[in-house]
């Protein structure tokens, strides 16, 4: 068989064209593997096992308390509501809150949250996309509360 130019099309080339493709294909692939890799945050908790112990425990207890969070970001401002079965504010005797993006560590921040009354504020200088809210806090009988929440930030 010859192509338009009067070469003939061997075997040595099929070869040759089919090898270029699979290593285009393959080199790709590990570069996207290596930066997957190299971007991953790593571990939620050091074990496991112990960590999922308690974890129906915990998560009836933080279910009893009833409350409901939730988050939003704008005008340079972090608002997190935590509110009771009645939808008054929760009351809450110790909060702290990580804000970061949901695929690497690289942007993470601690909010200084302020309870002003009926939510807690506090002043964040993000890019713009999704965001995570990582709140833990306690109730006032020393129960646990974790919750995440997804928020965006569209300035």
């Amino acid at each position: 068989m010859a192509d338009t130019a009067g070469r003939e099309l061997t075997g040595r080339k099929v070869l040759a064209i089919t090898v270029s493709a699979f290593s285009v294909i393959i080199g790709v692939n590990l570069v996207m593997a290596y930066y997957a890799v190299g971007t991953f945050p790593g571990l939620e908790v050091a074990n496991s096992y112990v960590a999922s112990q308690g974890f129906n425990d915990r998560m009836r207890a933080q279910q009893a308390l009833g409350w409901t969070t939730e988050a939003d970001m704008t005008g340079g401002q972090l608002t997190v509501r935590i509110t009771t079965a009645s939808g008054d504010p929760a009351p809450v005797a110790a909060i702290t809150a990580i804000l970061g993006r949901p695929t690497t560590e690289r942007e993470d921040t601690i909010p200084d949250l302020a309870f002003n009354g009926a939510a807690y504020v506090a002043p964040v200088d993000v890019d713009y996309g999704n965001w995570d809210l990582r709140i833990s806090a306690e109730s006032a009988d020393g129960t646990q509360y974790d919750y995440r929440v997804g928020v965006i930030h569209n300035p």
